[in-house]
């Protein structure tokens, strides 16, 4: 056991900062933003060495997102407190938009990873890739729908790092996906709250 925690240390260290960072997102803790960062840093070396070349990118992405959520949790609204951005539903308006965002970012990832990587699960990498990228704007304007795109890519997520051997970052996503679902529950009992008064 020792030797592989040891062989594995930088995978663990994501991990772990990884389920912080999920209980503090369903806490709807501000304090969730530091700790995506220092989950994505590890991240981008794990999916390096693992081939998962769009996922690696997705960690870069991670990076700037979380000090763009940041910012926006502190200063892009208020709710009636006063106290933080207050979680909102999504427009159907929005949902299209998201909707063809993620079809096109899709394709460009599966056509670069398909034509010019070595990527095991080129289709897979993207598809989890492109909704990553559209959920984690959703958390960064806490859209209450969010959380079932995280339901999605949690569990296709699961599936992809089973099959590459990566057995922590399965288990964390295995919680990724249960939580998604207690997440949507406590964010919409959130929701619903704030909307009596």
């Amino acid at each position: 056991m020792i030797d592989w925690l040891q062989a594995n240390y930088v995978e663990v260290l994501g991990a772990v900062t990884g389920i912080i960072f999920l209980y503090l997102e369903i806490k709807e803790n501000i304090w969730l933003w530091p700790f995506g960062i220092a989950t994505s840093a590890p991240y981008i070396y794990i999916f390096f060495v693992s081939k998962f070349y769009a996922d690696m990118g997705l960690q870069f992405y991670y990076l700037v997102i979380s000090f763009y959520g940041w910012w926006k949790w502190l200063y892009g609204g208020k709710d009636e407190s006063g106290d933080t951005l207050p979680i909102s539903r999504i427009t159907m308006k929005l949902s299209a938009v998201l909707f063809i965002v993620s079809i096109a970012v899709f394709g460009v990832i599966a056509y670069v990873l398909v034509n010019f990587t070595d990527s095991p699960v080129p289709y897979g990498d993207a598809f989890t890739t492109a909704l990553s990228l559209v959920a984690t704007w959703m958390l960064a304007h806490k859209i209450l729908e969010m959380w079932w795109v995280w339901v999605l890519v949690n569990a296709v997520a699961m599936g992809l790092y089973i099959y590459k051997g990566l057995y922590p970052t399965s288990v964390l996503f295995f919680l990724y996906f249960s939580m998604s679902i207690l997440g949507y529950l406590q964010w919409r009992k959130s929701y619903f709250e704030i909307a009596k008064h």
